[in-house]
C-alpha cells in the first residue's frame, strides 16, 4: 500500500477511535471562522454578514435586508450525532434563523438541502420545530404541515419552550439526530421529538444526500434583518456518514 493510502486508512481510523471516545468536539474556536465555510448566492458573495466578536459567531444583518439566503456551513460532514450550543436573540428582530443539520448546500441552484431546527425571535412557539428546507419538500415536518403553510397551531408546540432575550441572556439548544429520530430540546424544555421514517429517508432525500448525513449550517433567512449570535458549538459524533467513510478509506 501507498504511503499515502497508509496515512488515509491511519486518519480514518483515528476518526473512529473519536467517535468511540464518546467526547464532545468544539465546531467553534471562539476566535474566527476556521471550520466553516459561507454559502450564498455570487450577488451576497463577500458581504460580511458572518463575523466573530467577543468570542461569538455573529450573524448581522441589521439594515441590510438586500440579500438572500446566506448560510455558514460546516466544513465536515455527520451523520448520528448530540450538537449543542447557545444563541443570543434581540427581542426587537424580526429575523429568522435556524441550524441546518444533516444538509447539503447546492452550488448550481445556491439551495441549502435538508432538515432545519428553527430560531424565529419574533415567535418562541417557533423555537426547535423542525422545517424541511429540502427542494421539492419545504414545510414544516414536525409539527407536520402542509407546503405553504407557517401557522403553528398551539397545541402542536409545547408552552413550556421560552425564549430568553437581551445581550446578557443565551438559550441553550440540544439536538439529537439518531437514525430517522430527530430530537431537539431548547432551554431544557423539548421541542420536537420526530421520527422522520419515509420523510427523511425517502427519495427525494437519497437523491440530494441529505436527511440521514450531511452538513451543519446555520442560517441567515433571505431579506431579513437578523442579529443573533451563537457559542460554545460542541458535537458528540455518534456515527460517520457512511459514503463519506468509504471515501476515505479509498
Amino acid at each position: 500500500m501507498h504511503t499515502i493510502g497508509i496515512a488515509v486508512v491511519m486518519l480514518a481510523q483515528l476518526a473512529v477511535c473519536a467517535f468511540a471516545n464518546g467526547e464532545y468536539e468544539s465546531l467553534f474556536n471562539g476566535k474566527d471562522l476556521a471550520g466553516w465555510t459561507v454559502k450564498c448566492r455570487p450577488a451576497d458573495a463577500g458581504k460580511a454578514y458572518w463575523s466573530v466578536a467577543d468570542g461569538a459567531i455573529v450573524c448581522n444583518a441589521v439594515g441590510r435586508k438586500d440579500h438572500d439566503y446566506v448560510w455558514l456551513v460546516s466544513d465536515r460532514e455527520y451523520a448520528d450525532f448530540t450538537l449543542r450550543l447557545k444563541f443570543q436573540v434581540e427581542r426587537e428582530s424580526n429575523g429568522n434563523s435556524g441550524v441546518q443539520i444533516r444538509s447539503r448546500y447546492d452550488d448550481e441552484t445556491c439551495w441549502m438541502n435538508g432538515p432545519q431546527v428553527d430560531i424565529h425571535p419574533p415567535s418562541a412557539i417557533r423555537a426547535g420545530l423542525l422545517y424541511d428546507e429540502t427542494k421539492g419538500v419545504q414545510r414544516w415536518i414536525h409539527p407536520s404541515l402542509a407546503r405553504g403553510d407557517h401557522k403553528i397551531p398551539a397545541a402542536q408546540a409545547n408552552p413550556a419552550v421560552k425564549l430568553a432575550y437581551g445581550a446578557e441572556a443565551w438559550n441553550d439548544l440540544v439536538i439529537e439526530a439518531s437514525g430517522t429520530r430527530i430530537k431537539t430540546t431548547v432551554n431544557g424544555a423539548v421541542a420536537a421529538d420526530y421520527n422522520g421514517e419515509g420523510v427523511l429517508n425517502d427519495a427525494v432525500h437519497l437523491e440530494r444526500k441529505v436527511g440521514m448525513a450531511g452538513h451543519i449550517a446555520l442560517q441567515l433567512h433571505a431579506n431579513d434583518e437578523t442579529l443573533i449570535r451563537f457559542k460554545a458549538i460542541e458535537i458528540l459524533p455518534l456515527a460517520q456518514p457512511r459514503d463519506q467513510g468509504a471515501r476515505r478509506a479509498r
